[in-house]
């Protein structure tokens, strides 16, 4: 067998216990420790991964044990803290989005990693779905001629509150447009790659709780790209069940990718992707997809992109300078809701 490289894990809530699923499931990785917080998580980690070191503190963990590569996924607030540790420490880094809460924290991380020569891979997973992913393979052989326009929109049931409920602190979550949308910041600025980076951005946010109205459950914003194209991106946490859609038009053709599941994290959705070409009116193509879509999945090939990265020295599918940019534009969005104004990037 070729290299096989030992993970340690850095949190343990409900999207850790997926990576470590994930680390687990790859035959070039093994995940040889576990750090979690709370007394709750630990005892869960031991019951689901027996035979794995279990930690209640990273920094013992980074000391004692013998890891290439460690990922990250804790509380956002906390995410600077851990991630220089493990980059101090030497090991290569897979760190959960949104990067940091300040683009500062992030450049000093992207600064550390080339200071230690170490792999910093962001985690923007949809960028590896087999989904999403075929909407830029289209995009930049030529299927739509060049992006216009793009809508990217999330349908969803309001967040789980995460540990401590920390996702429903604003000093520990930052703001709700680095929670999730950042994934669709992240997509439009892959998808208009060609175009050229983001320029401006126009956002506006309502909130239902009248008591909470910095935690914003409805949110769309406005992205200006070169030569007058534009993205749409848009949520809502007051609907139900997951429903994404992303709907791109060029200047020869279009494309309209859906995702619908019960959870986001669900292990049976449904999905699919038209494409037209042509006129408009032309009917449009049903696209195969070649393998099951879905954050879980996508789990999968982010570890496994990080193993060959390290192993074989393939690119990584986001690095730190995709997740700055991410949470630059989150900010920026931000500052356009409490502005009420279009903010230059």
């Amino acid at each position: 067998m070729s290299q096989q490289i030992k993970f340690g894990l850095i949190g343990y809530g409900a999207w850790g216990s997926h990576h470590a699923r994930a680390i687990s499931e790859c035959p070039r990785a093994k995940l040889v420790a576990i750090a979690a917080r709370s007394e709750a998580s630990q005892q869960r980690a031991r019951d689901e991964r027996p035979g794995t070191k279990i930690y209640g503190d990273y920094r013992q963990m980074l000391e004692r044990e013998e890891l290439d590569c460690v990922a990250v996924v804790l509380p956002t607030h906390l995410h600077y803290e851990a991630s220089s540790a493990v980059l101090e420490s030497g090991r290569h880094l897979l760190l959960e989005k949104p990067m940091a809460l300040s683009v500062d924290h992030c450049d000093r991380l992207i600064l550390l990693a080339e200071q230690k020569q170490r792999k910093l891979a962001i985690g923007h997973e949809f960028r590896l779905s087999s989904l999403w992913g075929k909407v830029k393979q289209m995009i930049d052989a030529g299927d739509i001629g060049e992006p216009q326009y793009a809508l990217i929109e999330l349908w969803r049931r309001p967040y789980r509150l995460g540990a401590d409920g920390w996702r429903y602190d604003i000093n520990r979550v930052g703001n709700w447009i680095l929670e999730e949308p950042i994934h669709f910041f992240d997509l439009a600025r892959w998808y208009f790659e060609r175009v050229g980076e983001p320029v401006s951005v126009f956002a506006q946010a309502s909130a239902r709780r009248a008591e909470h109205e910095e935690l914003q459950d409805n949110f769309s914003a406005t992205v200006r790209f070169p030569r007058g194209a534009y993205a749409v991106i848009s949520q809502t946490l007051a609907g139900w069940e997951h429903h994404q859609v992303v709907k791109v038009t060029g200047r020869e053709g279009a494309l309209w990718a859906s995702w619908s599941g019960a959870l986001d994290r669900t292990f049976h959705p449904t999905f699919s992707l038209k494409h037209s070409r042509g006129v408009a009116g032309e009917t449009p193509v049903d696209v195969p997809i070649d393998k099951i879509t879905g954050e879980v999945y996508e789990l999968n090939e982010q570890v496994d992109s990080m193993v060959r990265a390290i192993a074989d020295g393939a690119p990584l599918a986001a690095t730190g300078a995709d997740g700055r940019w991410s949470v630059a534009m989150c900010l920026k969005a931000q500052e356009s809701v409490d502005t009420k104004r279009e903010v230059e990037l």
